[in-house]
């Protein structure tokens, strides 16, 4: 039998499942909206979508929000879903399924699927920074995903965006920086029947219509000034933006020019610090599920 991977991205709205082989080739995949009031409902999803493969595939590879422990197994809070915290989801499925399982923090997997099929492969030195509910990503150093003393190298989202804030938590990147903030601030003010609808705020972005258009601009530069941060810091050569917003080329485009005006502004920055490439990542929606599987074949050649 051919070998074969379940791979599954736990989301705060649904748990988006793939077959996969090795190469990365989804050969099937689906969704299931994510049981958000409580862990017995959530794994009886989960179960029933493992249940559906389990006797065609070798291994199982989870993305999950929260902090993963280094056993690439254990769930650390949550992020949107808290009652993952503690979850040990190696030990959850034991009694289902006997093979190996690994789990890949959500922004460190759409990172490892840029390296490993997208748009840092072949780039030693790297970084993804993926704009949703806050900011994820990862670094990449040496050809190898950054993971640090202990596993949350690249939780941008706590980066601190104003230091004279007495709250830090409002100043951090993952709150001034949220895309899901950005689409319904915007679609508020525009009084749209929906304040979420993120394409009818990128019509009002792409024509320039006001405030949506000065607010927008405003985002980019935070954006392009966190980038900044992290490169005083990493000195990578080539940062990608994933998200569902990095969808509309204006995000990336915009983002590069507010990087430009930084340094055009600031003689001291643009002599000392070399410019990177900003580019949008390869992989929108599924960017987790081939990271999860990458970060799986790394995990079992250890």
């Amino acid at each position: 039998m051919a070998t074969r991977y379940l791979s599954v991205d736990i989301g705060g709205s649904s748990i988006k499942y793939a077959l996969m082989d090795g190469a990365g080739l989804i050969l099937e995949k689906g969704a299931e909206e994510t049981p958000t009031n409580g862990l017995t409902p959530f794994m009886a999803v989960l179960s029933e979508i493992v249940a559906r493969y389990q006797d065609r595939i070798n291994g199982i590879a989870v993305a999950a929000p929260g902090k993963i422990g280094a056993d690439h197994s254990t769930i650390h809070f949550g992020g949107a879903l808290p009652f993952l915290d503690g979850l040990d989801l190696r030990q959850a499925l034991a009694n289902q399924f006997d093979g190996p399982v690994v789990v890949e923090n959500d922004g460190k997997a759409a990172a490892l699927a840029e390296l490993w099929l997208g748009n840092l492969k072949g780039i030693e030195n790297g970084a993804a920074v993926v704009l949703g509910t806050g900011i994820g990503g990862g670094v990449i150093l040496g050809g190898r995903l950054l993971y640090g003393s202990h596993q949350q190298a690249g939780e941008f989202s706590f980066m601190s965006s104003h230091y004279d804030e007495p709250q830090f938590i409002k100043a951090a990147a993952g709150s001034t920086g949220s895309a899901v903030r950005l689409v319904r601030t915007i679609g508020t003010m525009a009084q749209l029947a929906d304040p979420g609808d993120g394409h009818a705020v990128f019509e009002l972005i792409s024509s320039k219509k006001e405030p949506a258009w000065t607010i927008f601009k405003q985002y980019t530069q935070r954006i392009a000034a966190l980038i900044l941060s992290i490169q005083a810091v990493v000195d990578v050569d080539r940062y990608v933006i994933g998200g569902g917003i990095s969808a509309q080329p204006i995000v990336v485009k915009q983002i590069n020019q507010a990087y430009s005006d930084l340094l055009s502004e600031n003689e001291i920055i643009e002599k000392t610090l070399t410019r990177p490439e900003i580019v949008t990542a390869k992989f929108q929606n599924d960017a987790n599920l081939y990271g999860a599987l990458y970060s799986y074949l790394l995990f079992m050649d250890k």
